[in-house]
């Protein structure tokens, strides 16, 4: 265990050490704020602070050892609610400014343009403490290596954390040093992910045993994982609807769908203007964290649509419609793509965009505030601070309208009627700030989300977004097998990292998916061979976060958290184009990593549900379902209706030599091939019938 020896009272909060690139002169360097220079809207807020904070440059360190400096490194993203506060309370006063600019030099830095750096310094954080968060402030030796990490700050504790600190290097630098070293070895052990040397395990009782396990964590009332503070985890909730489906487990199915329905019920989704919020700060999803974030809403845009699939609910259609009505409407740029993130506060009040005083309420609603009130939680007890209330549905639609004598079609014009009144009304309230960074792996995100929406709804609404939005990233974010992070006019990073090439190869997989368009295809494979040129780590089946960026540790990210790993994403990549290509070194490669993580899913699937999900397509039989002929397009948009986590789905409506299509095109007869581990039934030329096969399960005979 990493002691933490020289302060006197307790840190429990994250670190971060965040890379940004830097425009600013020689002279620059050494005085002055130098963040106007930035494009990141996060390092923009800061630029009249006056503290000297500079944008990441690795030069920096060579100044502070020549000065013999410590480093501060302060990270957060601009929608981030306790970074306003702590700039307001702490980096914008004088005298604060004055100790840090005389004593430090102090980086500033965007986590979602470094989240290389992010990481390597929030691991060290949480060996020190054992939690994190942002605003993650870290002091660092010159040589990049942590002495101190913590998150918000008072204004007396910066200061005295900042002195003693100070005194600390003054005194006893090279303790300091030691202490650095053992945390900086912390950081390189966590991100060994050696080679098990082991088969896949096909026994399903282990990953039973752990879901098992996990059930004791669920909260079984308002759904999710049990705890004060709710985050929403897709992954989980993926893996938990392909567990069900696959072993029939009535408890998980039920989990789901409660968790589901408890989401878009509860304040965690704006019921006025559709997105999800970040996070629930209380068990009922009620009074959320205001930040909406891109990459929340792509991956729920994918869980509502498959659970739309699963449950046939048609308020997860509704749920999908709002969260495309909200993004197309708040988030997406002139000239496509989608931004980042709006923020939580706006006019210096966090939630206040959103939330309503009863009084407004009862103006803007007139006669029918009674029955407004009723369906959204109006009520004393729901009441969240100062008079004021976060919509919040406790009943579906279903149970409302019958408690109140409504019929369906009556109740949803009357929701219309409200949500476009107070709509009206918070189009006159000051609009939440918005970071207007494009992030490849966010919009890959939603590129997968549309594509999920397309095949559950078959509106080309869905489709044509999807489209749209992969040709944006290719025109803006990718030259050459050259894939950047982020684009903003004016930014000149071109640094892409592993999830950007990950979640970008599976968005093009799943566009050939749906549209059979070659290019798309083409496109995965060439993504995925500049993953295996790029990122491979040596002795491990694993691939490392960035190319070599001279941080203090590499990165291997494994864990499945608000979003997937990008591990996890190029495992199932591997697998899937495995399966189409027929190719067994592909899907050898991929077994080697889920075996690699299977112990840590078994142990704590929660975090590691990506895993889960390869272990059991792994370990239950998997398909591959080919559509050939003139009509093969429009049978692939039918069979994409129904949810079958265990199939591969794919159509030509010409003829190609891709091995799963090979001497199997009729252009007088459309049929469709259920295959298993590349031996196909005989072919049949109804959905239904197709079904049919696939139901058959582990008794799959062929001729």
């Amino acid at each position: 265990m990493i002691k933490y020896p020289f302060l006197h009272f307790a840190c429990s909060l994250w670190l971060l050490l965040l890379i940004s690139s830097c425009g600013e002169s020689q002279k620059d360097a050494v005085n002055g704020n130098t963040l106007g220079a930035e494009t990141s809207p996060y390092l923009q807020q800061h630029a009249s602070n006056p503290v000297h904070w500079k944008a990441w440059d690795e030069s920096i360190f060579e100044k502070a050892e020549k000065q013999g400096k410590l480093v501060l490194v302060s990270i957060g993203y601009s929608s981030c609610h306790w970074c306003h506060v702590m700039e307001e309370e702490t980096f914008e006063n004088d005298s604060v400014a004055a100790f840090m600019n005389e004593n430090f030099i102090s980086i500033k830095v965007d986590r979602e343009e470094r989240p290389d750096v992010d990481q390597v310094y929030m691991t060290a954080v949480q060996l020190m403490t054992g939690s994190g968060g942002w605003p993650l402030n870290v002091i660092v030796l010159p040589n990049g290596k942590p002495i101190y990490g913590g998150t918000y700050h008072t204004r007396e504790r910066w200061l005295r954390v900042l002195s003693e600190v100070q005194q600390r290097y003054e005194k006893d630098p090279q303790g300091l040093s030691d202490y650095a070293d053992r945390v900086a070895q912390g950081i390189q052990e966590v991100n060994i992910v050696p080679e098990t040397g082991e088969e896949s395990d096909k026994n399903p009782i282990a990953v039973e045993e752990a879901v098992n396990l996990w059930q004791s964590r669920w909260d079984v009332q308002w759904g999710g994982n049990a705890g004060v503070q709710k985050f929403m985890l897709p992954c989980d909730l993926a893996f938990l609807m392909t567990y069900s489906h696959l072993t029939g487990d009535q408890q998980s199915r039920d989990h789901v769908k409660t968790t589901l329905d408890r989401m878009a019920h509860g304040g965690i989704f704006d019921q006025i203007g559709g997105g999800f919020f970040r996070y629930s700060t209380d068990t009922r999803w009620h009074i959320p964290h205001f930040e909406k974030m891109l990459y929340d809403n792509a991956q729920l845009l994918s869980i509502y649509s498959q659970g739309y699939q699963l449950y046939s609910d048609p308020e997860y259609k509704g749920v999908a419609e709002q969260i495309l009505s909200f993004l197309i409407r708040d988030m997406k740029a002139p000239e496509g793509g989608f931004y980042s993130a709006l923020d939580a506060d706006s006019e210096g009040e966090e939630g206040k965009f959103y939330s309503w005083k009863s009084e407004e309420l009862q103006e803007v609603m007139g006669s029918e505030y009674e029955l407004f009130s009723a369906y959204y939680g109006v009520v004393p007890e729901m009441v969240w601070e100062s008079d004021s209330y976060v919509p919040y549905r406790r009943s579906s639609d279903v149970d409302f309208a019958a408690s109140n004598k409504l019929g369906p079609d009556q109740l949803s014009s009357l929701k219309t009627q409200w949500q476009n009144r107070l709509m009206q009304r918070r189009s006159e309230r000051v609009f939440p700030g918005i970071d207007d960074k494009i992030i490849t792996s966010w919009n890959a995100l939603l590129i997968v989300g549309l594509t999920d929406a397309y095949d559950a709804f078959g509106n080309m609404t869905y489709l044509d977004e999807a489209m749209s939005l992969y040709a944006f990233i290719k025109s803006h974010s990718y030259d050459k097998g050259n894939l950047r992070h982020s684009y903003k006019p004016g930014d000149t990073r071109s640094q892409g990292f592993l999830e950007d090439y990950a979640f970008l190869a599976r968005a093009a997989f799943r566009l050939y998916q749906v549209t059979s368009d070659p290019t798309y295809l083409t496109d995965a494979g060439a993504l995925l061979d500049e993953i295996q040129r790029r990122y491979p780590e040596e002795n491990s089946p694993l691939y490392r976060y960035s190319e070599d960026s001279g941080l203090v540790a590499k990165i291997i990210k494994t864990a499945d958290g608000v979003m997937p790993s990008p591990n996890t994403v190029v495992a199932g990549l591997l697998f899937e184009l495995g399966h189409f290509y027929y190719r067994p070194e592909y899907l050898e490669k991929s077994a080697g990593m889920v075996n690699a993580l299977k112990d840590r899913f078994l142990q704590m699937p929660e975090n590691y549900a990506g895993w889960g999900q390869l272990l059991l397509q792994q370990q239950h039989p998997y398909y591959e379902v080919a559509i050939s002929g003139p009509e093969a397009l429009e049978m692939r948009a039918e069979m994409g209706r129904i949810f079958h986590p265990d199939v591969l789905l794919v159509a030509a409506d010409t003829p190609t030599g891709f091995p799963l299509f090979e001497s199997r095109f009729d252009s007088e007869t459309t049929r469709i091939f259920v295959c298993q581990d590349h031996t196909c039934r005989l072919p049949v030329s109804t959905v239904d019938e197709a079904l049919t096969q696939l139901q058959s399960g582990s008794s799959f005979i062929f001729p």
